[in-house]
């Protein structure tokens, strides 16, 4: 049987993860507006770029479910600090080289490896690799790699609106500028949060249940994405 004290925060725990994934079911998805105004925008716009970038990682919750996970047993800021800048590397590498040399994905299937990405993460925090291999890969090469995955992703969408090429180049580092000033905010958020919780005796008994709910999260992005693959 489950406590009081356990059950509430797993609540909590619970309608916070599913609502990254009832508020807006497609990855990446853009507002009107913001649509509206990449089909016709024309030279530098510095600013609106920036503010498009933080908006789109703040509402990303395929890129913030993969870093709940990447952070959620590091304890020293140091650590933190080195695998969201591996992280950050990654992205922005193929976030800069996929739209200024075009190479283009099926955004399902990019979108379903970004899946790949939270189910990795949740099931090597529940120890899942060292009971199947015998140890587990090496995660800070894991970050890298699927932060050039969760770039591309961003990459691809972007495409689809054609920017024009007159101030591509700076727009699109105003982009990648707001994409980590999100991810910083959103960070600061998160850690307060795991910090927070991590001086509760919930803390030890809600590990498996959130990176459970990870891997779950994870499994239901693939599965949509992939359904919108093989739908359209």
């Amino acid at each position: 049987m489950i406590n009081n004290h356990i059950r509430k925060p797993l609540l909590v725990l619970g309608l916070f993860l599913f609502s990254f994934i009832s508020f807006e079911l497609m990855a990446h998805g853009v507002d009107e507006s913001t649509r509206v105004f990449l089909q016709s925008n024309t030279g530098v716009q510095f600013i609106p770029f920036m503010y498009i970038g933080a908006k789109h990682m703040i509402t990303g919750y395929d890129h913030l479910l993969f870093l709940v996970g990447v952070i959620f047993f590091l304890y020293k800021s140091r650590d933190i600090l080195l695998y969201v800048s591996m992280f950050t590397l990654g992205h922005s590498l193929t976030l800069l080289l996929g739209v200024m040399f075009d190479l283009q994905v099926n955004a399902y299937l990019i979108d379903a490896i970004i899946g790949l990405s939270v189910v990795y993460k949740g099931f090597d925090n529940l120890g899942g690799f060292k009971r199947i291999l015998g140890y587990s890969p090496n995660a800070k090469a894991a970050v890298l790699i699927f932060g050039l995955f969760h770039g591309f992703g961003l990459a691809t969408k972007l495409q689809e609106f054609q920017l024009p090429e007159d101030g591509l180049f700076t727009n699109l580092i105003a982009f990648n500028l707001g994409v980590e000033i999100g991810q910083f905010a959103a960070l600061m958020f998160i850690l307060l949060a795991i910090s927070y919780w991590r001086r509760h005796h919930t803390f030890k008994h809600f590990s498996t249940a959130t990176n459970t709910l990870l891997v779950s999260a994870g499994f239901m992005l693939i599965g949509f994405q992939l359904t919108g693959y093989f739908v359209n």
